[in-house]
């Protein structure tokens, strides 16, 4: 997750009537998960969105572990995070802005945590009435399927109250389990209770998992002021493109993706990677092979870290481009430096092809810096030319010889 990204995650537990079951007859059920992550391609835009998915243990027992990634092998290639049904549940629903869920037990925790909830799978006739899961289904709001998925989820985040029930039903006595459950069981074995206090396991902080896409990115750009950019990347057909408002569209395309015939197509084309990475020579190195092997890529960018790319223009010297600390303590942490290197590509191509016209641009950018914006927030970059190695020292990432 990235600062201004919102998660949201995608729950289901087993049975025909979840959220990934195939339904049963008359009860009009289907794939949802299937349908809606062929919509998120198109109404989520990748550097404000971010899905995960829980499913329940049994699912991945039930299928097999490699038949469930290859059912969702498009959507992690956009970025679709699949979580451990064991180990990082837990954590991903703390994180969670949304949950799209069913009558799975998960997303009830989630709505007892306060979290917004829409069900996209709610069987009503398959639950005990009187059961407090069955109460919490009549009343939380339902996807429709007929409507814009991303504004279902705005209107969700944006009006959320969350319902007493779940909260009430799933402790009366929140923060005090620990206390209380080994009293109970230290009562029920007939022994005395430590000394000490009785305390809870913290969660494990889950391992880091960048959510690289790889799919082929649509981009839409838009020139707001002197070297201000607004930038929307889209996995899929974005519904924006046919909209009026000066925007201007071109292709990004990870060097890993699948869909090899879109790297001829690209005009900007990246990678993730160690900067000192021997396969690649250096991101000097690479970014100058990918122009060359990609006539018509007018723009290559090699990734280093979370905040910072090398990137270099058709005809020009390789840059570093690279998020400027805001006043948070320094933080730096920002957009997918991706993201700035789609900026630059439509900055340099606003106004005039000339390459005198291309050139001043691109010199003011390395004088003034940029502003790229995504969704709400906005990025200073600074843009400056890559330091050459010190004198006698190998090049960042060539392997010595001898």
């Amino acid at each position: 997750m990235r600062p201004g990204q919102r998660l949201v995650l995608l729950n289901s537990t087993w049975s025909s009537d979840s959220l990934v079951g195939d339904g049963e007859e008359g009860r009009g059920g289907g794939d949802v998960v299937a349908a809606l992550l062929d919509r998120v391609a198109a109404e989520f835009p990748v550097d404000e969105y971010r899905f995960a998915a829980v499913l329940h243990p049994n699912i991945w027992h039930g299928h097999g572990p490699g038949q469930i990634r290859a059912w969702l092998d498009r959507a992690r290639r956009g970025g679709l995070a699949l979580i451990d049904p064991l180990k990082g549940w837990r954590q991903a629903l703390l994180a969670a802005d949304a949950v799209i869920g069913d009558h799975g037990s998960v997303t009830y925790y989630a709505a007892a945590l306060g979290t917004p909830v829409l069900l996209g799978a709610a069987p009503l006739d398959a639950l005990d009435p009187d059961a407090p899961i069955s109460a919490f289904m009549r009343e939380a709001p339902r996807l429709d399927h007929e409507t814009s998925l991303a504004a279902q989820i705005e209107q969700l985040i944006g009006g959320h109250r969350p319902l007493a029930g779940p909260a009430e039903f799933t402790t009366s006595v929140p923060g005090e389990s620990a206390v209380r459950l080994r009293r109970l069981f230290y009562a029920m074995m007939g022994a005395p209770e430590p000394g000490r206090p009785a305390s809870l396991k913290p969660l494990a902080l889950p391992d880091f998992e960048p959510g690289t896409v790889t799919l082929p990115l649509r981009v839409l750009s838009r020139v707001t002021g002197p070297g201000t950019i607004a930038v929307t990347r889209w996995t899929g057909a974005p519904q924006e493109a046919g909209a009026d408002g000066g925007k201007e569209a071109h292709v990004a395309v990870h060097e890993d993706t699948r869909d090899v015939d879109q790297l001829d197509l690209a005009d900007v084309i990246f990678r993730n990677g160690a900067p000192g990475d021997p396969r690649f020579g250096s991101p000097s190195a690479w970014t100058a092979e990918v122009l060359r092997r990609h006539q018509g890529c007018s723009l290559a960018a090699y990734v280093t870290g979370p905040s910072v790319c090398v990137v270099r223009v058709r005809g020009a010297e390789p840059l570093r481009v690279a998020a400027t600390p805001t006043a948070d303590a320094g933080d730096i942490r920002g957009a997918d430096p991706a993201a700035y290197a789609s900026a630059l590509y439509a900055w340099l191509a606003t106004g005039s092809h000339d390459s005198a016209a291309v050139a001043a641009r691109l010199a003011q950018a390395v004088a003034e810096g940029l502003s790229v914006r995504t969704g709400a927030r906005l990025h200073r970059v600074r843009v400056e030319p890559l330091a050459p190695p010190a004198e006698g020292a190998p090049e960042a990432g060539r392997p010595l010889t001898g």
